[in-house]
Order: structure tokens, then sequence, then C-alpha cells
């Protein structure tokens, strides 16, 4: 890992079954809203609001992952 993640916001995160990410309650949760991921190597790094520990998960864990489009720089 290099130690500089590039974080993306606003993450709605689907798990293919089986898996699942601990929720800002403590319950383990397949679907999430409202996230922070970053992306590397095979792996994503996930940070759930209200959870102090990044959870980390390999790629075929993840089933559908949305965030918002960036905006398109003004010319």
């Amino acid at each position: 890992m290099n130690g500089r993640l590039t974080w993306r916001e606003d993450v709605s995160v689907e798990l293919t079954p089986g898996y699942t990410l601990v929720d800002a309650d403590g319950a383990p949760a397949a679907r999430l809203t409202a996230v922070r991921i970053a992306v590397e190597g095979g792996y994503v790094h996930v940070a759930v609001p209200g959870v102090n520990d990044i959870q980390v998960l390999s790629a075929p864990a993840i089933r559908h992952l949305s965030y918002p489009r960036t905006a398109p720089a003004l010319s």
C-alpha cells in the first residue's frame, strides 16, 4: 500500500452475498450509503461515518458501487 489513497465521497456500497461491513451502530450491513472509499491494488478501503476504523475488503466482495460524477471543469 502506498499510504496515499485517493478517496471518493458520498458513495453507496452494495456487497456480494456473504460479505458485510460494520455500520455506525456496530451492526453488520451489506448495503451502506454516504461512505468514503478508496480503491487500491484489488482492495476497497471503506470509511463509514461513526466507525473509527477503516474497513478493507477485497474487490470480489463488492457487488456495486455508485458515487456522484464530478462536475466538468468550466472553460
